[in-house]
């Protein structure tokens, strides 16, 4: 086997969390209940799934950590910002997510998970008031106040690698503007005149990861890393960065089930989502402003599987529409419906319903394990800039849309680019194809 081309994973590796609420501190839990041997992390490719590697008599089916260098639960140190001081045990707790019994056990190690002041815009996420804020003149003196941060965090722990990971709230929309997100030197003139529409705070927390040599992952639908400025960043940086928002719940169904209706040659009409929730995410999302970043994300993945210019016939007309209501009875435990009104043989129509009861923080902490570690991975391996093989994890994939670029988001499209990714870094030949 040729490992040669990747870095082994060697010492301590620092996950530093924007964001220390319900999704954060179910993962930090989970990986450290996990290594503890008293938890499972199901759902976790990294973990738990197995790529087929070689063929005929050199076929294999083999775990991810036997092809690549992955980074062990063991050598993972937690850190995090977030704008309410709590520690990560006490926002364990006020989340709701967890029981007692499973986070009891892990009580002193999440204890000792102190939220950093966060770099915050009340403006961006008008529901949330949290006063462990940064007091910041201008978004450059945000950046200087990250890079001081991640170099704090460190030399504090002593971690050799760090993998900077969203896990906090849904701004309010940035749409890409050329003016200012177009190249590198126009997003940093921005910063340093203070331009507080044009980047939103995410983006100085992308810019200080990939300048103190730290990997970015969006999980929220913010423009962030998603603008040409930042690709520049992350070429000179040599960097991997990864975007944008979790794949959960209601997008994950929609990306497995709408290839069913492709390949079946089924016609859709119609497919309507609507989703409620009760934790800190949906109070959030029921700012307009902020829904507006999520709904941009949410309805790209229909259009980019069933492509009307392929089937006119079948995807030329398609009413599609998501909500997500605010309901705080069910705190994290989110219900999604989606009504799909599809037509067969001669026209004549049919209905698909489906209602997920899903637990939002437990499909998403798993999620944040394998692109952190497959990040932390992509960096040793020299990959740098748009990670694509990580659309897998996500609603609304980066790509190039500059020069005309579509997002996958086949789901099944999406394994194969994963899986061959795998295989190209563990030395072995990227075997499959995406026709």
């Amino acid at each position: 086997m040729n490992q040669s081309n990747v870095k082994p994973a060697e010492g301590k590796l620092g996950i530093l969390v924007v964001g220390c609420g319900a999704v954060a501190t179910t993962f930090m839990t989970g990986v450290l209940m996990a290594r503890k041997g008293l938890a499972k992390p199901i759902g976790s490719m990294t973990q738990y799934d197995k790529i087929r590697v070689g063929k005929g008599a050199e076929k294999k089916y083999l775990h991810y950590k036997d092809i690549v260098p992955l980074a062990k639960l063991d050598d993972i140190v937690f850190g995090c910002w977030d704008v309410y001081p709590q520690n990560a045990y006490q926002a364990a707790v006020y989340a709701e997510v967890l029981k007692a019994k499973d986070i009891e056990p892990v009580r002193d190690e999440l204890e000792a998970i102190v939220p950093m002041e966060a770099a915050f815009d009340h403006n961006y996420a008008k529901r949330l008031t949290g006063d462990n804020v940064k007091d910041c003149k201008t978004r450059w003196d945000m950046v200087q106040a990250l890079r001081k941060d991640i170099e704090d965090f460190k030399a504090r722990t002593g971690v050799n690698r760090i993998v900077v990971i969203w896990a906090a709230s849904t701004e309010i929309y940035v749409p890409y503007n050329e003016e200012f997100h177009g190249s590198l030197d126009k997003l940093e003139a921005a910063m340093k005149a203070d331009d507080r529409d044009h980047v939103a705070p995410s983006m100085c927390y992308a810019y200080a990861a990939l300048t103190e040599g730290c990997p970015f992952i969006m999980g929220a639908p913010n423009t962030t890393v998603d603008i040409p400025a930042m690709w520049e960043l992350a070429e000179k940086t040599k960097m991997p960065i990864a975007g944008k928002d979790f794949k959960t719940g209601q997008t994950l169904v929609k990306s497995g089930f709408a290839p069913i209706l492709k390949v079946r040659n089924l016609g859709l009409a119609g497919w309507f989502s609507t989703n409620i929730l009760g934790n800190r995410d949906g109070l959030v999302l029921d700012e307009p402003a902020n829904f507006h970043t999520k709904e941009v994300s949410k309805l790209s993945t229909l259009e980019t599987i069933l492509r009307k210019e392929d089937q006119p016939d079948l995807y030329g007309n398609i009413y599609h529409k998501v909500r997500i209501n605010y309901y705080p009875p069910r705190n994290d435990n989110k219900e999604g419906w989606d009504n799909i009104d599809i037509f067969g043989w001669m026209g004549y129509p049919m209905q698909i319903k489906i209602n997920f009861l899903c637990r939002d923080s437990i499909l998403a902490a798993p999620l944040l394990l394998d692109l952190t570690l497959l990040s932390d991975l992509a960096a040793r391996a020299g990959r740098y800039g748009i990670q694509r093989f990580l659309s897998f994890f996500l609603k609304s994939p980066m790509h190039d849309y500059t020069k005309g670029e579509e997002a996958v988001n086949n789901l099944f499209d999406q394994y194969v680019m994963l899986k061959n990714a795998i295989r190209e870094m563990g030395g072995y030949e990227a075997d499959e194809e995406i026709d």
